[in-house]
């Protein structure tokens, strides 16, 4: 199957997305589509051998809107920055808004100040200038019209093609005020030239430019004001995309240069200095610096970076000099990824989206239903063709479907944005809304609970001081490789101390191993060996089941027979997690630990952190049947996790949590990544995605409930008993404001505290 993103223009609600989805989903070969009204793109999924990219835009076509194929996504170079379709359509609106307001405002002085007794010119005044009060109104008109042209030719193409749209409504809605506006001066000029002045002022009372005029203004301005709001839901993809430098300084045959950074290749060797960005991912080969990464991570405070250590292109260097070896360029660097995954986040569809996608299908044709329905019932009722048409107006335009349609991809979009400037990275809309069902989380011990490194945790000497024993100890480690043998090492190292050299190295698998330092023979393993060896341990029997039973691992180093102390390593929990986890089971979860060790040491890691339950000696196969026994049980579960042992299971997971450290397999096959590998932002994702539901059934709410109120009010349901009558500029007003409120509902979500 080939996936595809498409770019679509001419949409102009949630009808329009929905016609696109029922029409393309039925073409031979394609798997499945989602359309985004919000980012005017299409992700479909196809098979190759029956179907193509050209067919379904040329299908699309056909149906009256734009298509095109997706520029490559997530490659954050000068060259590849995409147009600011937001901006684009904002500056547009504007132009539109101007002209429409322009020749809106005249026209409604016009109108209602002949009504009110408002101070006017003279030659608009009395019946002898009835008709050029009318054609003055006519050509006020015609400039909206034009201004708002697009509703009529996407509206009356979509209403011909069989897929009525909210352009639909507007366009009939206003162009019925004109025409029936058009009819009223012909009227006149048939009473002036057949002196039948009795008329003028029933024709004078049915010029209807000023409602045909004032609804494309106040929709324009609704749409506006929409546009504005829309262009903030991306900040957090156009604050990435910013991030990536022009232009790199490039090193080749000894010689310096400025290069665009879409000329870098790997190998090149880069130069960044103090205050410069960090052009591409890389290693530091010479030199230092202090990086501030906090736009990709949220870390606030810049990070020590030395020679040997990663650096992320997109990042600062606030301090320092440094030389780097390019390693990923291009599409294949963290930040285009990062960007690649927000884009595709956003452009997804969320399954409570549907709801709105299949009122919307059937919503428009019913509108349209109603409103005719509503005119003929009041005609039959007595009522005159001015009353009725009005009724009909008024029903069209307050019930464009925008609303309906904005409810879900714009919180879905501020959401995913949020996220990623918090370090979350969320891969698809499905996995934003599952993780607020989540009641059950499933952590990886390594690397996710714990550092993932084991590190010294306490040095216990016998019959050598302190530095002694360590410095022996680093003296026949540095024979092995073994993980707790470069542990001590390193904790030698920090101590500043030096240590000899030591000989005759025997490995003794399971047990530790024998080496000599000066001829004299020296062990270190463990209990075992001490046993082999004649060592007597008990001057630290009672230290040893205490470090048993909190998890660490203890190392025996004897000389001649004769113990010179313990040296205890393990893998330390992340200062983060026991505060994490705590804060899960605030929020009502179950939280469980799976590791490979022992029971002993994942108790202890158990009682360290809080954990509901540990589950120790468990295979990465095992990982797997864990989650999906919770799943048969009726759990919805949420797995973190780094290694490629952790994959399947977080594949299975109804929510699979990547910590961002972890590797390239772990973070392909989960939902969300946190690009910080910290366990507090598993609890920052949750929240983040309670409130975003939270947010989409509000706008939904509104959605519906301003429809269910709207249409019976502007079918005149109130007027019998109290002569109440929506007026169709009301019912303009009234539908831009739906729109509006749901887009700035959802900008609420860039200041949820997390």
């Amino acid at each position: 199957m080939r996936k595809e993103i498409l770019d679509i223009t001419g949409m102009s609600c949630s009808a329009c997305s929905s016609r696109i989805e029922k029409v393309v989903s039925k073409m031979q070969g394609v798997d499945s589509v989602s359309v985004n009204l919000l980012t005017n793109k299409a992700n479909v999924s196809f098979d190759e051998s029956q179907t193509d990219a050209a067919a379904i835009i040329t299908r699309i076509e056909k149906l009256g809107f734009g298509a095109a194929q997706h520029r490559e996504s997530g490659r954050p170079t000068a060259q590849a920055k995409p147009k600011d379709a937001a901006a684009e359509e904002l500056q547009e609106m504007r132009q539109r808004l101007i002209l429409s307001l322009g020749f809106t405002a005249p026209l409604f002085y016009l109108h209602m100040g002949r009504m009110y007794g408002w101070p006017l010119p003279a030659f608009v005044l009395g019946d002898a200038n009835e008709m050029i009060n009318a054609l003055l109104q006519l050509l006020f008109c015609i400039p909206v019209l034009f201004a708002g042209r697009k509703y009529f030719l996407h509206g009356f193409r979509n209403l011909f093609t069989g897929a009525p749209n909210m352009d639909s409504l507007i366009a009939i809605g206003s162009g019925a005020a004109f025409v029936y506006g058009l009819y009223a001066v012909f009227g006149l000029a048939y009473a002036v030239g057949h002196r039948q002045w009795q008329l003028l002022p029933d024709f004078a009372q049915a010029l209807y430019f000023e409602s045909a005029a004032m609804i494309l203004a106040l929709i324009t301005l609704g749409k506006f004001l929409e546009a504005r709001a829309k262009s903030r839901t991306s900040d957090a993809i156009t604050a990435l995309m910013n991030l990536a430098p022009k232009t790199a300084l490039v090193e080749r045959r000894g010689v310096q240069g400025e290069i665009p950074v879409e000329d870098v290749v790997t190998g090149d060797i880069l130069i960044v200095k103090s205050g410069a960005a960090v052009p591409v991912d890389g290693k530091i080969t010479e030199g230092s610096g202090a990086l501030d990464e906090s736009a990709l991570t949220g870390e606030s405070l810049p990070v020590d970076k030395v020679c040997g250590d990663k650096v992320t292109g997109g990042t600062i260097n606030r301090s320092g000099y440094f030389k780097m070896q390019a390693t990923a360029v291009g599409s294949d660097t963290a930040l285009a990824k990062i960007i690649a995954l927000v884009e595709e986040a956003t452009s997804s569809k969320a399954p409570i989206a549907k709801l709105a996608d299949k009122i919307s299908g059937v919503f428009v044709p019913a509108v349209i239903s109603i409103a005719a329905l509503a005119a003929v019932i009041w005609l039959l009722l007595g009522e005159s063709l001015h009353f009725a048409l009005t009724i009909a107006i008024s029903v069209l335009v307050i019930s464009c479907p925008c609303a309906l349609g904005l409810a879900t991809p714009t919180a879905i979009m501020v959401g995913t944005g949020r996220g990623a400037k918090q370090g979350i990275l969320i891969k698809s809309a499905t996995a934003l809304e599952t993780a607020h069902k989540v009641d059950t989380v499933i952590l990886d011990k390594t690397g996710t609970v714990t550092e993932g490194k084991p590190i010294v945790t306490d040095v216990l000497p016998v019959s050598a001081g302190r530095d002694e024993l360590l410095a022996t100890a680093a003296a026949l480690e540095s024979l092995s490789e073994h993980p707790l043998g470069q542990a001590v090492i390193a904790a030698a190292a920090d101590a500043k101390l030096k240590w000899p050299t030591a000989s005759a190295y025997t490995n003794l698998p399971g047990r530790g191993l024998t080496a000599s330092i000066d001829g004299v023979p020296y062990a270190a393993g463990n209990l075992q060996l001490m046993a082999e060896t004649g060592v007597d341990v008990e001057p630290l029997a009672q230290q040893q089941q205490e470090l048993a039973s909190q998890g660490k691992t203890p190392l025996y180093f004897a000389r001649e027979n004769i113990l010179l102390g313990v040296i205890a390593v393990a893998d330390a929990v992340k200062p983060t997690s026991a505060a994490a986890i705590a804060r899960l089971k605030e929020m009502g979860l179950r939280v469980i630990m799976l590791t490979g060790d022992n029971q002993t040491t994942a108790e202890a890691i158990r009682r360290q952190v809080g954990l509901d339950e540990a589950v120790a000696q468990v295979l990465p196969q095992d990982k797997e049947r864990v989650v999906r026994e919770l799943q048969e049980a009726g759990h919805t579960v949420a797995m973190v996790g780094d290694g490629v042992n952790d994959a399947p299971a977080l594949a299975r997971a109804d929510v699979g949590v990547a910590i961002g450290a972890g590797t390239d397999v772990a973070i392909e096959a989960a939902d969300m990544v946190l690009i910080k590998s910290d366990l507090q932002d598993a609890v920052r994702a949750i929240k983040l995605s309670r409130s975003v539901m939270k947010n989409i059934k509000e706008n939904l709410f509104w959605a519906f409930i301003y429809n269910t109120i709207g249409i019976p009010l502007a079918a005149g349901l109130l007027y019998p008993a109290y002569s109440w009558l929506l007026n169709p500029m009301l019912a303009a007003a009234a539908m831009s404001c739906s729109s509006v409120s749901v887009v700035t509902n959802a900008l609420r979500l860039r200041f949820v505290k997390l």
